[in-house]
């Protein structure tokens, strides 16, 4: 009981990450109404939380290896209530952007803290249970954070939705000072050793998917308020229900998405979501206008679009199990980068060709992505490798041949 209790605060905490990165989009039009600026521009808060996080989270990581854990977890999540309050409060769309960042620092410290710590507090056994409770936090709230605070922002003030999210985090700062006690420290890992495994082709094509897959997917979801504007026509409600189906067909796809790679193999699972993605997205220019046409194409999207990171991270995980930790950090920085590019792409595209044409512009970036992910296959598929070393960049641990092939 005292276990799931402390697992619990740190899933609210990564709750109110999740909340923070997702729910901007939701309020996006409500933005550009109070700081007087596009949409494209106002896409561009998503960015600076985004790329902050990606660059930040590995160094972050490697900066504060001898910080103790609950020191660490309560200064991310009072940094992360200090950054919200103030983009709440902020008069002007610059200081806006610069608490966002601050939102993105605060997010880089605590999120990998807190899956780190998860497999610390639970005995052995119970190490996948905490983790799948800790990553919940994050899953969920694309299906419940992120649409409540858009119907918050929606019937009230986005600005309220910044104080919701603040408090979520709040919350979580209470139950970490509450429940957990000082927290088991991990071996430090250098910086470079966290970014070696990228000089493996196998890696870092595999990273290079899951970017330029996020890449596109993002173009849509920063910009859904305009992508689907028709279909919700200017309802707070219809928008924050739009999200919620997005999230709720992620989780489920995310939930059948083992089985299914246990039985026919993460490749074949990986290009069919890719390809569904590819058309959905190709479609959009038709689906996205009407209501129940709309909702087909999101549920396809949530469902596929998500359903790709279980073979992705499987894939990766099988290229080198002693270092999965390692590499699932690195995955997770590529999907800030594709959620950072995607703010820019999405923004120059409604400036150049419209909003109703941001889906051929994210399904050249699935069809890359799938392009990108059969080339990571045929590498891994002939088990090439840049060192074999027990040192190699596959091995940044030091692990020996007989542990990595475990």
């Amino acid at each position: 009981m005292k276990d799931n209790r402390r697992l619990l605060v740190l899933a609210l905490g990564n709750f109110a990450m999740g909340t923070d990165g997702f729910v901007v989009a939701g309020v996006l039009p409500e933005i550009t109404r109070s700081f007087h600026v596009g949409i494209g521009a106002a896409g561009q808060m998503t960015t600076v939380f985004a790329l902050t996080y990606a660059l930040l989270a590995p160094t972050i990581a490697t900066l504060a290896a001898n910080v103790p854990r609950k020191r660490l977890l309560l200064a991310a999540l009072g940094l992360f209530v200090i950054a919200n309050l103030g983009t709440a409060l902020v008069p002007t769309f610059g200081l806006a952007l610069a608490t966002r960042a601050l939102a993105g620092v605060a997010a880089a410290m605590f999120s990998p803290t807190a899956t780190g710590s998860a497999t610390v507090i639970v005995p052995r056994e119970r190490m996948g249970f905490a983790l799948s409770v800790v990553v919940s936090g994050m899953t969920i709230s694309t299906a419940l954070g992120a649409p409540l605070g858009t119907v918050i922002g929606g019937l009230g003030n986005w600005r309220y939705t910044m104080v919701f999210v603040a408090l979520l985090a709040f919350l979580s700062f209470l139950g970490v000072l509450a429940f957990l006690s000082e927290i088991p420290m991990l071996p430090a890992i250098s910086l470079a050793k966290r970014l070696a495994p990228v000089a493996d082709m196998r890696v870092a094509l595999t990273l290079c998917t899951t970017m330029l897959f996020f890449t596109a997917a993002f173009t849509i979801y920063t910009y859904f308020a305009v992508v689907f504007g028709r279909a919700i026509g200017g309802n707070a409600t219809v928008f924050g229900g739009l999200l919620a189906i997005w999230g709720m067909a992620g989780i489920f796809s995310n939930l059948v998405g083992g089985r299914l790679i246990d039985s026919i193999g993460s490749r074949r699972v990986l290009n069919t979501l890719l390809a569904f993605v590819l058309v959905d997205f190709a479609l959009l220019y038709w689906s996205g206008p009407h209501l129940w046409t709309a909702v087909a194409a999101i549920i396809i999207w949530g469902c596929c679009g998500w359903g790709t990171l279980v073979p992705l991270q499987h894939r990766l995980v099988s290229i080198a199990p002693p270092i999965a930790p390692i590499l699932l950090g690195l995955n997770t920085s590529a999907i800030y980068l594709g959620t950072t590019a995607a703010g820019i792409i999405g923004a120059a595209g409604i400036q150049v060709l419209g909003a109703q044409y941001l889906g051929y512009i994210a399904a050249l970036f699935v069809g890359a992505a799938m392009v990108v992910a059969e080339f990571a296959a045929r590498r891994i598929a002939t088990g090439d490798e840049t060192k074999a070393s027990t040192e190699s960049p596959m091995n940044p641990l030091g692990a020996t041949p007989d542990q990595a092939k475990a």
